[in-house]
Order: structure tokens, then C-alpha cells, then sequence
């Protein structure tokens, strides 16, 4: 009997040993996807011991993973299909680079950046590497100075857009991470890395106390326009002419202009990037509802949440500063920058996971 990826990993994690018929399947499988097998590198030669490979960091993890939605019919699929492999090829290049690797995440609203920085964290500390976390949102500017970037611009009614950051203490923490070489014991410093609390004055949010970090391997860089760069002016024009929603009047056409002219000045920060993964949903619009779905589950907790209105006002809020139809599709369709691209359905599962190099030349 022919068992699916599912079922055999289901009966992995269940306590059933791996048999022939299990490698000899999963080999077949990763060679029968045409784009996920070239992006992580996966030919028939070295097949059977990349699910050898894959099959020993599964059981050496998966009890470590229980905190997550193990009740999730993806959650399997998603561990073998990206996070194991994932972890792999970040393993293989930061030894390669002989310094902390820089992997950059971009990911609209609930596409999973968060879970996927949280899970490679885990395999690859398994694997002996030291990660840590950082966000674009730990470099908004504190709260002073945003209430008078808001009087300056009293567009700005959320943080979030081209122009919330503060972009040098970015390119000085990344600097800092990517020259703490481990092998040059006498280098090794602590590196103080900038937190956020969105709570802060009543959830408009301020800077905390920084994190203390040592003996960094690899830094996972994640945020909903990290590596984005700005478009060339006639073709965000032409996007802009169609009125996309929510861009309908002639406002937030200027702010779209506005907010496309600020990402000149975070060039300097995503040129520390080793990498970049995109993730995004084959409908953005999906966002709202991803969003949605987040704010129930911590009002279910106990804690405070935005009402239906609030997140489509929010999310929307997002859109007309960078539209995802134009900035997303833009930089995994130029391939330059992007290593790595990731295809989401509606439901969450993965459509296609493809090198967006390796896309641009079919």
C-alpha cells in the first residue's frame, strides 16, 4: 500500500520505525516537484540521503516542537516541506560564510513569518547553531519621536510604513551581528538587539529594554516589507491608474508615492540581507481574514483585540502604503534579491516553494 507524506510521518511521530518502503517513498516524492526539489537543492544522486538527513532531524525534533498547532492537518506537511529543509540549507550556507548569516523574511499579514523564525530556531539549535530573532518591529522609533513624526505628518496614524523606523540602529545592530565571528574568541562581544512592547501606551507601543545576545550564528530578519526597494516611478504610476483597491482617491495615490520614495532610505539596511524568503498568499486579500483569525485567538486568551472594523481598517492602512499586488509579486518576479519564494494557499498549505531564480529562467 502506497502511503501519503502525511501518513508516514503521522505514523513516525506516533512510534513506528522507518522501514525501506518509507526512504525509497519520500526520495520519489522530493524528486516528483519539479520547483521545490532545484530550490533546496535536491537531485536523484543525493535524494535518498537528503530524507536520510531529513528523517534523523525529524525525530530528533519533533518532540521539541509540541508547543506548536501539532492539531494542524499542514503542520507535518510544513515541517518536511519547508522547515526541515529549511534549517538545512541555513546550515550549509553559514558554514560556507564563515560569519553570522543574515537571512532576511518577508511576509504580509499572518503569513507565518513569526511561526517560521520560532520553528527553524528550534531545529537549528538542534543542528548546534545559535539564532536569534529580530523584526522590523523592533526598530520603530520610540514613541516621542513618533507623536512628532505624526504632527509632521498626521498621514502616519499607525506605525508600520516607510518611515516608522529608525534605520541606522538597523544597519548598526545588523553590522554588529555580521562581525562577531565565533572563531576570533577575543571579538565575541555582547550585542545589544532592540525590543518592541505593542502594548505600550495603550497600544500604540514604545521601545524596552534590549536583549543581550552572544555567539551569534544566524539571524532571522523578519518583517512585512524587509528587503522591499522602491519601484521605478512609471511603473508604480501605471499600477496606481487602476485603482486598486483600497487606493481610490487621489490622497492615497500621494501616499502611495510618498511611502514608495521612503524605501530609498532602507536600502542601506537590506543590503546587510545574506538572503531573503518571501512569503506570500496567492490572494492577498486573505490577509484580513488571517488577521482576524490572530485577534480571536488572543482575545480567547484573555487578552485585548481589534473588533472586524479595526483590522480591515488596519490592514487596509498597510495596503495603501505598499501595495502587496505591486511590491510583493515585483520582487519575486525580478528574482535578483529573493533566494527563496514561498506560495500560499488560502487555507495556509503550501501551494509551491520555488528559488525565484530558478523560476525567472523557465
Amino acid at each position: 500500500m502506497t502511503l501519503t507524506l502525511v501518513e508516514i510521518l503521522e505514523g513516525w511521530r506516533a512510534g513506528n520505525c522507518p522501514i525501506q518502503r518509507d526512504f525509497e517513498q519520500l526520495a520519489l516524492w522530493e524528486l516528483a516537484d519539479d520547483w521545490r526539489s532545484p530550490a533546496f537543492g535536491i537531485t536523484p544522486e543525493n535524494a535518498a540521503e537528503v530524507v536520510r538527513h531529513k528523517a534523523d532531524l525529524f525525530f530528533s525534533v519533533i518532540n521539541l516542537l509540541h508547543t506548536f498547532p501539532a492539531k494542524s492537518t499542514n503542520f507535518l506537511e510544513n515541517l518536511w516541506v519547508l522547515w526541515l529543509p529549511l534549517a538545512m540549507k541555513l546550515s550549509s550556507e553559514t558554514q560556507s560564510l564563515k560569519r553570522p548569516l543574515i537571512q532576511g523574511i518577508l511576509g504580509g499579514q499572518g503569513t507565518g513569518k513569526t511561526t517560521l523564525s520560532e520553528v527553524l530556531r528550534l531545529i537549528l539549535a538542534k543542528l548546534g547553531y545559535s539564532t536569534v530573532s529580530l523584526s522590523l518591529d523592533d526598530l520603530y522609533k520610540t514613541y516621542a519621536d513618533r507623536l512628532k513624526l505624526q504632527k509632521e505628518d498626521p498621514r502616519l496614524i499607525w506605525r508600520g510604513p516607510p518611515g516608522t523606523h529608525d534605520i541606522e540602529l538597523g544597519v548598526s545592530v545588523l553590522d554588529q551581528l555580521r562581525s562577531n565571528r565565533k572563531e576570533e574568541l577575543a571579538s565575541v562581544k555582547n550585542i545589544k538587539i532592540p525590543r518592541f512592547d505593542k502594548s505600550a501606551w495603550g497600544g500604540a507601543g514604545d521601545r524596552i529594554s534590549p536583549e543581550n545576545v552572544s555567539d551569534v550564528d544566524i539571524v532571522l530578519f523578519e518583517g512585512w516589507f524587509v528587503g522591499v526597494e522602491p519601484m521605478d516611478e512609471l511603473q508604480l504610476n501605471q499600477f496606481l491608474e487602476g485603482a486598486p483597491f483600497p487606493i481610490c482617491t487621489e490622497g492615497d495615490r500621494l501616499f502611495a508615492r510618498d511611502m514608495n520614495a521612503k524605501l530609498s532610505d532602507y536600502v542601506p539596511l537590506w543590503n546587510r540581507l545574506d538572503r531573503l524568503i518571501v512569503l506570500y498568499p496567492q490572494d492577498y486579500r486573505v490577509s484580513k481574514i488571517w488577521r482576524n483569525q490572530a485577534e480571536q485567538e488572543m482575545m480567547a486568551r484573555g487578552k485585548s483585540g481589534m473588533t472586524e472594523l479595526e483590522i480591515n481598517q488596519f490592514v487596509e492602512y498597510f495596503w495603501k502604503a505598499l501595495h502587496p499586488e505591486l511590491f510583493i509579486k515585483s520582487i519575486v518576479a525580478a528574482g535578483a534579491r529573493v533566494d527563496l519564494a514561498i506560495e500560499l494557499k488560502c487555507d495556509r498549505t503550501i501551494q509551491k516553494i520555488y528559488s525565484s531564480n530558478y523560476r525567472s529562467c523557465q
